[in-house]
């Protein structure tokens, strides 16, 4: 690809302006006036407020991770604020709620104090009270909202560790791309020959964001006939055509709120181009048969293994699509390009196979592992799963048996072939001694230093 790959950055919670602003105080009052009070007392500081008049409209707007704080009145039509309180601390223990009780009422402050609320305020109190006690609290929520965000990144990294696997410092930048890109709305270009993992690193992108509770919808755009494909894509009307009996979802809006997954999109007919363009311009999808467009939010990933450019260029590819698939551009490495992780993927596929087939998970020889690393894998890490199955099969773990498509690459010069396969046998070796020098060196039978010398060479990390 021509398009070079862009590097977003993790954006820091200290980086972003007014994170106070974006929590929210939620007030629980009947008494329109004392509810408007307290509105405006929180407002005049620039906290953000949302008024209802009942524990029953609170619970339909407030849930686990709530973005603010809930001030409650005791005393509510309805559901009493002890309901409420019960409710939203059996939700969300961590969200702090702070309770308004009336003069005397100090037995139920205690009761609620013990069933969880962060602090009371007895009536009458001061707007300066109101505003100083729910600043610490927002202050707590902030914190809390801050750590739980950062646990479900350190689990999105270690998700992406297991299904990502390697050590080469290309599939170290896909997977910080990955991790980066995961909670924006961007379209993304994923570009990688055949084999390559797109579809994988397209779902990895998907459970990297917000949008993971949705659906992730792929559509094979080389494997859908022409005359389908409008329908498959853009769903139908009863009656759009001959056959079309009932209202048909199509795949852009099944994937409301999630993401799209269009792989090879090279293939896409021209036509189709055009209407996915105006999709992705305008966000509405019309129908087969229908008049009336329907608003979807919805997130297109698309992969190719060509040159897309090289297409529009050619006319075959309309330019302004790939321009706009084209925000950001992941490049997939071939196997050839990261020997060092061949070990460790074929170790895991090993495993996967065994659990799959029932058989014992029987690691490679040295004489098989150097055949393995040697080997240029047209097929990519597809082509190499597969070895592993027929490994685990007993039917032999010789590279280049299988058929494959299309022609074999290009055989490295001597020099290059030598140092990729030492580069990858030092990787394996450092990965299997936990990083150790000393036994990563008797392992492959070198002193220390020899071995320091060309992990530095090489780039490696002990």
């Amino acid at each position: 690809m021509s398009a070079d790959p862009i590097e977003i950055p993790v954006a820091a919670d200290a980086a972003r302006p007014g994170l106070m602003a974006e929590l929210t105080v939620m007030i629980v009052e009947d008494d329109a006036d004392v509810r408007l009070g307290c509105e405006q007392a929180l407002r005049l500081e620039g906290i953000a407020t949302r008024a209802v008049g009942s524990a029953e409209a609170a619970m339909r707007e407030v849930d686990a991770g709530y973005a603010g704080i809930v001030v409650s009145d005791i005393h509510l039509p309805g559901s009493d604020g002890m309901a409420l309180l019960r409710e939203l601390i059996a939700r969300d223990a961590a969200l702090p709620v702070i309770m308004i009780t009336g003069h005397g009422d100090i037995t139920l402050a205690v009761q609620a104090m013990k069933q969880g609320a962060y602090d009371f305020l007895e009536k009458p109190f001061s707007p300066e009270r109101l505003v100083a006690t729910c600043r610490r609290a927002l202050e707590k929520r902030r914190l809390a909202l801050e750590v739980a965000d950062l646990r479900a990144r350190l689990a999105g990294r270690e998700s992406l560790a297991a299904r990502l696997i390697g050590h080469s410092p290309a599939i170290e930048r896909l997977r910080q791309m990955i991790i980066s890109l995961g909670d924006t709305a961007a379209n993304v270009l994923i570009h990688g020959e055949t084999g390559t993992g797109k579809e994988l690193v397209a779902r990895c992108l998907h459970e990297s964001s917000a949008r993971r509770a949705r659906h992730f919808v792929p559509i094979n755009c080389g494997g859908l006939p022409e005359q389908l494909f409008e329908s498959e894509i853009f769903g139908h009307e009863a009656g759009a055509f001959t056959g079309a009996a009932k209202r048909r979802i199509g795949k852009i809006e099944h994937a409301e709120g999630g993401t799209l997954f269009l792989d090879e999109i090279e293939s896409m007919p021209m036509q189709m181009q055009i209407k996915l363009l105006r999709v992705l311009q305008e966000r509405v999808v019309e129908r087969l048969g229908s008049n009336q467009p329907v608003q979807v939010n919805t997130r297109v990933v698309a992969a190719t293994k060509a040159d897309l450019r090289a297409l529009a260029d050619a006319g075959q590819f309309r330019a302004d699509l790939y321009y706009r698939l084209n925000v950001v551009t992941l490049e997939l490495p071939p196997l050839r390009e990261r020997r060092e992780d061949i070990a460790l993927l074929f170790e895991h596929f090993v495993a996967q196979a065994a659990l799959r087939f029932e058989r014992d998970a029987i690691p490679a020889t040295p004489a098989e592992l150097a055949a393995l690393v040697a080997y240029p894998w047209p097929g990519n890490v597809r082509e190499l799963r597969n070895l592993a199955e027929r490994h685990v099969l007993g039917l032999g773990c010789r590279p280049g048996e299988a058929a494959h498509d299309g022609a074999l690459p290009a055989a490295l010069p001597l020099a290059q072939a030598v140092e990729q396969f030492e580069r990858a046998l030092i990787a394996d070796a450092l990965r299997r001694n936990d990083g150790n020098l000393t036994r990563a060196g008797e392992t492959l039978g070198i002193a220390k230093t020899t071995l320091f010398d060309k992990v530095r060479k090489y780039g490696l990390s002990s």
